[in-house]
């Protein structure tokens, strides 16, 4: 199986006021093409750094990270933005949508910056999808917590990503809502078999996904296979 995702001895070192703060140690990951990933820890153990790392938002101080087969190393952030256009998709706890645009003009954007043709009709198709085809011209202020997700996803998922990173995706809604998106989030990775990395802290999310890691105090602790739904 095609390799999606490769980390070999990737670390991450800030200094601070205090001195050089380590983040994260000797990382070594390898996730394959259509794996569902979910990693895991306590707040501060580097979950975020390490998701920022493994999808080219951010460089590290030592290893490497090839993503989609490309090294990230050999790339500036015009070369590592390319990539994250060409192949990775995001879903982020806070959405992230443009409070100015619809719906549909959220789901259009990223489309319409790829050069893709008929975006409106694909953004269009995926708010549907998603359940959101009576609310395409609504804003993202007049829309639930429950609902702006469902247009984060649509989007993530309108650019047809090789991996779709998500961050704490549920962590701004109810336990009803979460587990709705949860279901949403799991059936589109199946139906279009994307590579899907997630971090969470809630046991019910990750014990979806094939496999787990966890991290404690920038370390890899734990690799094994998740219980399956």
């Amino acid at each position: 199986m095609a390799t999606m995702i490769q980390a070999k001895a990737l670390g991450k070192t800030v200094t601070t006021t205090s001195g050089d703060l380590t983040i994260l140690t000797d990382i070594n990951l390898t996730v394959a093409k259509g794996e569902s990933l979910a990693i895991t820890g306590a707040s501060g153990s580097g979950k975020s750094t390490l998701l920022g790392l493994l999808a080219g938002l951010d460089v590290p101080s030592t290893g490497s990270v090839a993503l989609a087969g490309i090294d990230l190393n050999t790339l500036d952030e015009e070369g590592r933005a390319k990539v994250r256009a060409d192949h990775v998709g995001f879903v982020f706890q806070s959405f992230q949508l443009l409070p100015g645009l619809t719906a549909l003009e959220n789901v259009m954007l990223p489309l319409e910056l790829r050069g893709d043709r008929n975006v409106r009709e694909q953004a269009a198709q995926y708010l549907n999808r998603v359940g959101l085809g009576e609310r395409l011209s609504h804003y993202p202020p007049q829309l639930s917590g429950g609902e702006q997700q469902r247009v984060a996803i649509a989007r993530a998922f309108a650019c047809k990503p090789d991996i779709l990173f998500a961050d704490e995706p549920t962590g701004n809604l109810d336990s009803t809502t979460g587990h709705t998106i949860n279901d949403l989030l799991f059936e589109l990775n199946a139906e279009m078999g994307t590579t899907l990395v997630l971090i969470t802290h809630e046991d019910r999310l990750a014990n979806r996904c094939a496999r787990q890691v966890q991290l404690a105090a920038g370390e890899l602790m734990i690799c094994g296979s998740a219980a399956v739904q």
